[in-house]
């Protein structure tokens, strides 16, 4: 079945009765969810099934990293930030990569075991502590390292079985400005970003699932903001580093968003750029307003949508009781304590 193209959130830990007839809508093809969704893993997993007990196609999925970007923890294995990892690698530990690639499995096979298509991960920014809203999300500022980091990671979430979404294209650890407070604007050359931010998206362009733009002007070299740009989605992501899985935007409740206007302008924007879905957030009149200009645009669902989906079913008492999970859990205690 083919899906909308908004992913929207939700208000609590169970549905509302608003939201209930809210994702019926067939415009609608994703739910994200946020910390405030979350209270126990038996909790969410039941969320999870009483939105697939209304539309059990619907992609549902979480940003869960690791480090301060992990939406669900009690219950779940505390994830260190990335560029502890990346760290590790560069200092040639022994084990470093086999960790990296069994943290990416680990962190997928929790949220597959309770229902969860993906998680939006891996950050292939390149920063250590010049952008305050990436910096250790990173997991490197040298490009082939992140690269290689990400790549082991990914290759652990595809072992578990769950698309991996690389983000955020073309790399928004240059900017000293967050997307979530205002328009970050990057002075750089397409050069300096080809052979830095642009790196990991370039070599690992085979490997992703999935792409997701971030909301920053590039002015010396496109004045849209890439969720919003064709140049950068369909000449340089789809053509130049010939990108063939699903582009999501970026929230566009985030005031980077708004120099594409209302939420229908962002959404049109953002759709005509090249995203196959967009993702509003936090603001639930904004995610109407684009339910409402979805019902009447001439909109050709994507069909990339599907390959999102969790590819295996895992469960969870099989899963804590693996010598895999197991290791690999007391890794990342010994790690955190």
């Amino acid at each position: 079945m083919t899906l909308g193209p908004l992913m929207l959130d939700l208000d609590g830990l169970t549905l509302g009765k608003d939201e209930v007839e809210l994702i019926k809508n067939p415009h609608v093809g994703g739910i994200i969810f946020f910390a405030r969704n979350f209270e126990s893993r038996e909790q969410i997993t039941a969320l999870v099934q009483s939105i697939r007990d209304i539309r059990s196609e619907l992609l549902i999925c979480v940003d869960q990293e690791g480090g301060r970007v992990q939406r669900f923890r009690a219950g779940f294995t505390r994830i260190p930030p990335m560029q502890v990892f990346g760290g590790r690698l560069n200092e040639g530990l022994v084990g470093a990569e086999s960790l990296l690639q069994n943290v990416g499995w680990l962190m997928a096979s929790e949220l597959l075991a309770c229902g969860i298509d993906f998680s939006f991960a891996p950050v292939l920014d390149i920063d250590h502590s010049q952008c305050e809203v990436i910096a250790d999300r990173s997991f490197s500022e040298k490009p082939e390292l992140a690269t290689m980091a990400a790549d082991l990671f990914i290759k652990g979430m595809h072992e578990a079985g769950m698309p991996a979404t690389g983000k955020h294209f073309p790399g928004h650890g240059g900017v000293l400005a967050d997307s979530h407070l205002e328009t970050p604007f990057d002075e750089r050359s397409m050069e300096e970003l080809q052979c830095r931010d642009l790196v990991p998206f370039k070599k690992l362009a085979k490997s992703l699932d999935a792409v997701m733009p971030a909301h920053i002007v590039f002015p010396s070299i496109d004045e849209n903001a890439v969720g919003f740009s064709p140049f950068w989605l369909q000449q340089v992501l789809r053509t130049e580093l010939q990108f063939n899985g699903v582009i999501f935007s970026d929230d566009l409740s985030m005031k980077g968003a708004d120099v594409a206007g209302s939420y229908a302008d962002k959404a049109r924007c953002a759709l005509h750029a090249g995203c196959d879905m967009v993702l509003v957030c936090n603001h639930r009149e904004g995610a109407l307003e684009v339910l409402d200009y979805l019902s009447s645009a001439d909109v050709v669902p994507s069909s990339r949508l599907a390959t999102m989906a969790g590819k295996a079913k895992i469960n969870w008492d099989n899963l804590v009781n693996s010598d895999r999970w197991s290791s690999t859990h007391a890794e990342l205690n010994a790690l955190l304590s």
